[in-house]
Formats: C-alpha cells, structure tokens, sequence
C-alpha cells in the first residue's frame, strides 16, 4: 500500500503526569485507537455549529494530581493549611484522591512572593465527529496565549439541545498536565450514545493557571528524529522518534509524548498520549513509537507535546 511520509519538527515543552487513556512504551510496538477500539470513517462533521462561552470570574480552583498533600498544595499557593482545610470542608488532609477539585482561598499569599493566578483560556476550535455506533468524539482545541506555562487545564463541554436547554454535560481535562507558551493542545471527551442529532457543542473554560517560573515538578525535554507515516487513506498515522532532555544534570522518572492529528482544513481529527515510566537521563534519549487515528477527513499532518517529570 502507498504510504504518505511527513516529516515532523519536535516542539519544545516541560513535562508532567496523570490524563486519559495512554499508550505505554511497554505496549508502544501493539498500536491501538485513542480511548475507544476503532475510529468510524466519516468524512463530514456530525455537528455543524459550535459555541464557545467564557464563564464570569469564579475563585481559584485546583484538582489534584498523582503525588500532590494537602500541605504542599498550601504551601504552592502560599495559603495556610488551615485556611486550605477552611476552604475545602469534609477534605482530609490524608485521603486526597486523583481528579479531586480544591478551592484557593484567595488573599493569603505572602508579600513578595509570586502566586499562581487562574486565568482565561483561549480556545481556537471546538468540533464534535460521530464515533463509535452512535456517540461523539467532541474536541476543543485551546492555545496558550501567555508568556508563561500554563497548568491544571480543563473544559466543560455541554451538548445542547435546539431550544438551548442543556442534553448532556462532562468535565474535560488536557492530555498533558502543562501547556507551554504559544503551543496549542487538544482536550477530548466522548459521548456515548444515543447521541442527541439535533444538539450544538458549548465549551466553556473552567480552569488555567500561571506555572511558577521556579516550579522544579516539570523538565525541559524535546522530541528529535520524529518521523510520521500516514497510510494511503489517511485515516491512520504511525508516530516514532525520541525524546531527550535539553538541561544537564537532570533525570526523569516519568515521559509523555502527545501527538496531535490535524486534516487539511487545520481541524483536530485526533489525538493520543504515548507515556513511559523509565528512568531518562540527561544526555540520553528515549525512542517512542505509537499510532494516532483519524476520526473525521484524512490525517495532513501531526504536532507533537512532550512532558517529562522527575
């Protein structure tokens, strides 16, 4: 079969842990569709219209993720403990859960130290394909507009019926658990079925913050020797490259690579975490393989994320 090759430029990220469905490098050689088993050819989107709203000012929020206490939670956000524990009634500070949302209380940071700040997302594109035997693969594509790395992303995706009235709802969140300045990510959540056939996508912004420009959770790492093979139909891509860290000294214990496929038009038509627990030292590289599905046009071209975590 005639394959397509497209060659692509590795970008410049940090890195982190914790998402949805992965491929691990153990598995990285038994390729498999992103989140469900197989993609349904389509080649028009099933909603047409989108909206994109952008919420009132709401108080800072944080979720939890793999190896966050309660007390460097507060000391991040330079809040008392108490004030924390005050904020988040029923919470024990020994029984934090993966995907638990904390409320900041806001005003506690100390003088002249730096805070993080909850901030608007920008999203670019929100489109929703049929999948599967009667669900939706909804996606929006959000950009990260500041000069700083932004952190703990995530969407609310709302379905909504002909007379506005809200049919089906779930919170989204990023793939990666940073995005860097100027780069754009996916973030995807799937409908199961029926699918309402008359409904229209709402995503709207729920949270985004500031990454400390000292914060040591995250390692530069970049993607190099990266090379896509498209088949034929474009309806599958075939990913591998290497992942290497850029600063001395360093090691990771945890490697994500995200790759992003777009179609002709510049639409996400889908996307896949690639992710592997080794240990990775500066000045080695780490090789990746994995396949990433189309679930609307045919694939034109792939980006990629990489994070990497001590």
């Amino acid at each position: 079969m005639r394959s397509r090759i497209v060659l692509a430029v590795g970008l410049l990220a940090l890195t982190a842990c914790n998402g949805p469905a992965a491929e691990t490098a153990a598995g990285g050689s038994a390729p498999r569709p992103y989140q469900t088993s197989t993609a349904s050819p389509t080649s028009t989107p099933f909603l047409a219209q989108t909206e994109i709203l952008l919420p009132s000012p709401t108080p800072l929020t944080y979720t939890v993720r793999q190896g966050d206490t309660l007390s460097g939670i507060a000391a991040r956000f330079n809040v008392p403990l108490d004030n924390l524990l005050a904020a988040n009634p029923g919470v024990s500070p020994t029984a934090l859960t993966v995907g638990m949302t904390l409320s900041i209380p806001v005003g506690g940071s100390v003088a002249g130290q730096a805070t993080p700040t909850a901030v608007p997302l920008t999203i670019r594109q929100t489109r929703c394909w049929p999948f599967g035997h009667g669900g939706l693969w909804c996606v929006a594509l959000i950009q990260n507009e500041y000069a700083e790395t932004l952190e703990n992303l995530s969407l609310q995706f709302t379905l909504l019926g002909a007379d506005a009235q809200p049919l089906a709802g779930q919170v989204a969140f990023a793939p990666l658990d940073i995005l860097p300045a100027g780069q754009a990510m996916p973030v995807a959540a799937y409908f199961p079925p029926p699918a309402p056939a008359e409904a229209s996508l709402q995503a709207q912004w729920l949270t985004a913050i500031r990454l400390l420009p000292d914060d040591e959770r995250y390692l530069a790492a970049i993607v190099q020797n990266s090379l896509v093979e498209v088949d034929a139909a474009g309806r599958t891509a075939r990913l591998r490259g290497q992942v290497r860290l850029t600063a001395p000294g360093q090691t990771a214990s945890l490697v994500w690579v995200l790759g992003v496929a777009y179609d002709a038009a510049g639409q996400v038509v889908g996307l896949r975490r690639w992710e592997a627990a080794v240990s990775l030292g500066a000045g080695e590289s780490l090789p990746f393989e994995f396949s990433v599905s189309s679930v609307g046009p045919p694939i034109e071209r792939i980006e990629f994320l990489v994070e990497a975590r001590p």
